[in-house]
C-alpha cells in the first residue's frame, strides 16, 4: 500500500469550454499514488457523455486493492459490534425466559412494559445519541480530540435532560394504558415492572454516548467485553431476585437495571483510565452548555429516522390483534419479530462499522476512501441480504419449532417467512445506507426515506392487503416488504448521488477550530457560512494539539488522501 501526502485542498472539478464549434473537456481530480501508481487506489471506467456533450467522463471505483482494505478495516469495526449486540441479544432472551417461567400474567405484564418502553423511551434515547455519531466520527478523523470530548459531555447532557419528560411518561404508564382501554390487571403489574425499569433511563444515557463515542475512534472491543460482564451479571442477578427473593415480574426488570449499571461501569472505567480526549476536554465548563444547536440539528433527524422504523414493528404488532384469529397471529408475529431482531444484528453492525469509516475519511478530508467504504458496505450489505433471505427460506418449517409446537403458529411462520428473507434482501442494503448518511452528517434525507417508505407506502400496502384483500397476516408482511424495497431504492440513489468532496467541505467546516466565528452548515449542500458570535454555531474554540492515546482499529493520520493530478 503507498504512502502518500495529502493534498493542500479538496479536490476539485473544472468545466472549459472551447470555441466555437469546439467541444467541452472535463477536467477531475484524480487521486494518484505518491510513486504514481493510482492502480493501487482506484479503477477508472470510462463512459459516454450526454448527447451534445461532445466530450467523455471517467467513474472511478474502488480497484480490488483499495477493496480488500475497506473490507477488512469494516469487518474488524463491525464484528466486536455484532458480538456487542449478539450479547445483549441473549440477556433480553434471559429476561423473557424469566418472566415466562413466573407464568402468563407476569410474561404479558412484561412484554407490555417492554413494548411501552420500547416506545417511549429506549429508542428515543438511541436515536438521539446518533446524532454525535457524524461530530465524533469527524472530529476524530480531523485529530479534533477536544472537540471529540466536548461532544460527549454535551451529548450525555442533553440526553439526560430528555430522560426527564420520559420519566414522567413511565411513571403514569398505567393511567394512558388503562385510558386507551388496556387490561388493568395486567397494566398495573407492568407498571411495577416499569418502574423498577426506570434506571435504565439514566444509565443508557450515559452508555449510548459512550459507545458511539468509542466506536467513532475505531476503539470497539471494550464495546464487548462490558457487554458479556453485563451478561455473566444478568444470570445471577435474575436467579437471585426471581427465583430466591421471590420478587417476580420487578425483579427481573431489576436484575436488568442492575446488569445495564455494570456494563456502564465496565464502559467508565476503560474510559476514564485510558483515553485521553476527555482530558483534552477538562472538567466541567461553560463550554459544556454550548454547541447544543448543532447537536440537536442531528440528534433530531437521527431520532425521527430510528423511531419511524423501530414504531413500524410495534403498529404491526397492534394490527395482528385485528386479525380474524388474533391470538396465533400475535404469537407467530412475536417469533418472526425476534428472528427479525436476531437477523438485523449483522447489517446493523455494518452500519455502525461504515459511518464510523465515512466519517473519519470525512473529517481527515479524504473523500476517495470515504466514497470506496460506502462502495464496499454496500456491496456487503447486499450479500448480507441474499444470506438471509436463503436462511429464512430454508428455515420456513423448522425455524418456528424452536419456539412453540402450536399448529396455528407454526402455519403463519411457514407461511411469512419466506416474505420476511424477502424483506431482509431490502433492509440490509438499507441499514447500511443509513449508517453512510449518518456518517456524512445526513440524517434528515434518512428521516425523510424511512417517512416515505414504511408510512406513506408500506402501511397503506400492508392495511389493504391484510384487511380489504384477505390476505391476512401474510399481507402485513408483503406491507413490509414494499417499505423495505421502496427504501432500499430511494437509500440507495442518495448514496450513490452523494458529492462525496462537497462532504468532505461540509465535514471540514463542521471540525473547524476557527477562533473568529463557528460555522454553520447548510446540511444538504457541501456551502458553509459563517455564524454570528455567541448563536451557538458549530464547532469549538481553541487549538487542537497532538495527545497520546491507545491505538484504535482505525488511525485518523495514516494514510492521507492521495495526491491529485489533472487529467484531460
Amino acid at each position: 500500500m503507498c504512502t502518500t501526502t495529502l493534498a493542500p485542498s479538496v479536490p476539485v472539478v473544472a468545466a472549459a469550454a472551447g470555441g466555437k464549434g469546439g467541444g467541452h473537456h472535463l477536467y477531475v481530480s484524480l487521486p494518484q499514488c505518491a510513486d504514481g501508481d493510482e492502480a493501487a487506489h482506484f479503477r477508472r471506467v470510462q463512459v459516454k457523455g450526454c448527447a451534445g456533450d461532445g466530450g467523455g467522463g471517467a467513474v472511478l471505483i474502488p480497484a480490488a486493492g483499495e477493496t480488500v482494505r475497506e473490507a477488512a478495516a469494516l469487518c474488524r469495526l463491525a464484528c466486536p459490534i455484532a458480538l456487542t449486540a449478539l450479547l445483549l441479544y441473549s440477556r433480553s432472551a434471559l429476561s423473557m425466559l424469566f418472566l415466562g417461567s413466573l407464568g402468563d400474567l407476569p410474561l404479558a405484564a412484561g412484554s407490555l412494559a417492554v413494548a411501552f418502553a420500547n416506545i417511549t423511551g429506549y429508542s428515543v434515547l438511541s436515536g438521539l445519541s446518533l446524532g454525535m455519531d457524524p461530530l465524533c466520527s469527524q472530529a476524530f478523523g480531523a485529530n479534533q480530540s477536544r472537540l471529540l470530548g466536548l461532544t460527549l459531555y454535551r451529548s450525555v447532557l442533553f440526553l439526560l435532560c430528555c430522560s426527564l419528560p420520559l420519566s414522567a411518561l413511565w411513571v403514569n404508564m398505567a393511567k394512558i394504558l388503562v385510558f386507551l382501554g388496556q387490561d388493568r390487571e395486567i397494566t398495573e403489574l407492568a407498571q411495577k415492572y416499569l418502574l423498577c425499569s426506570l434506571p435504565d433511563l439514566f444509565s443508557f444515557s450515559l452508555i449510548h454516548p459512550l459507545r458511539v463515542y468509542l466506536r467513532s475512534q475505531g476503539i470497539t472491543q471494550p464495546l464487548a467485553v462490558a457487554a458479556g460482564a453485563a451478561v455473566m451479571f444478568h444470570v445471577p442477578a435474575n436467579y437471585v431476585l426471581v427465583s430466591r427473593l421471590r420478587l417476580g415480574a420487578p425483579g427481573v426488570a431489576a436484575a436488568a437495571s442492575a446488569s445495564n449499571f455494570v456494563l456502564l461501569g465496565v464502559l467508565l472505567a476503560y474510559v476514564g483510565l485510558r483515553d485521553a480526549a476527555l482530558r483534552e476536554a477538562c472538567g466541567p465548563t461553560a463550554e459544556w452548555l454550548a454547541g447544543w444547536g448543532a447537536l440537536a440539528r442531528l440528534a433530531a433527524p437521527s431520532c425521527v429516522s430510528v423511531c419511524l422504523e423501530w414504531w413500524w414493528y410495534e403498529l404491526m404488532i397492534l394490527l395482528c390483534g385485528l386479525l380474524p384469529e388474533p391470538k396465533p397471529a400475535v404469537a407467530s408475529m412475536g417469533v418472526l419479530m425476534q428472528t427479525t431482531a436476531l437477523v438485523y444484528v449483522f447489517p446493523s453492525s455494518l452500519g455502525f462499522g461504515v459511518s464510523t469509516r465515512v466519517g473519519n475519511e470525512l473529517g481527515a478530508n479524504r473523500p476517495g476512501r470515504a466514497r470506496a467504504a460506502a462502495h464496499v458496505a454496500v456491496a456487503g450489505a447486499a450479500a448480507m441480504g441474499l444470506a438471509a433471505m436463503s436462511f429464512a427460506a430454508g428455515m420456513r418449517h423448522s425455524w418456528g419449532r424452536l419456539f412453540t409446537s402450536d399448529a396455528d403458529i407454526l402455519r403463519l411462520t411457514a407461511a411469512a417467512l419466506p416474505v420476511v428473507g424477502l424483506c431482509e434482501l431490502g433492509n440490509c442494503p438499507q441499514t447500511v445506507g443509513c449508517g453512510v448518511l449518518r456518517g456524512s452528517a445526513r440524517p434528515a434525507r434518512a428521516a425523510h426515506v424511512n417517512l416515505g417508505a414504511f408510512y406513506l407506502v408500506g402501511m397503506p400496502v400492508a392495511v389493504v392487503l391484510s384487511f380489504w384483500l384477505g390476505l391476512g397476516f401474510v399481507g402485513l408482511w408483503v406491507g413490509l416488504l414494499a417499505a423495505q424495497v421502496c427504501c432500499a431504492g430511494l437509500m440507495l440513489c442518495v448514496v450513490g448521488s452523494t458529492d462525496w468532496e462537497a462532504q468532505a467541505r461540509r465535514a471540514q467546516a463542521l471540525t473547524s477550530s476557527s477562533p473568529a466565528a463557528p460555522t454553520k452548515l447548510d446540511t444538504e449542500s457541501g456551502k458553509a457560512h459563517t455564524a454570528a458570535a455567541g448563536d451557538g454555531g458549530w464547532p469549538e474554540k481553541g487549538e487542537q494539539r497532538e495527545t497520546g492515546r491507545n491505538v484504535p482499529l482505525i488511525s485518523n493520520e495514516a494514510e492521507p488522501e492521495p495526491k491529485t493530478s489533472q487529467v484531460l
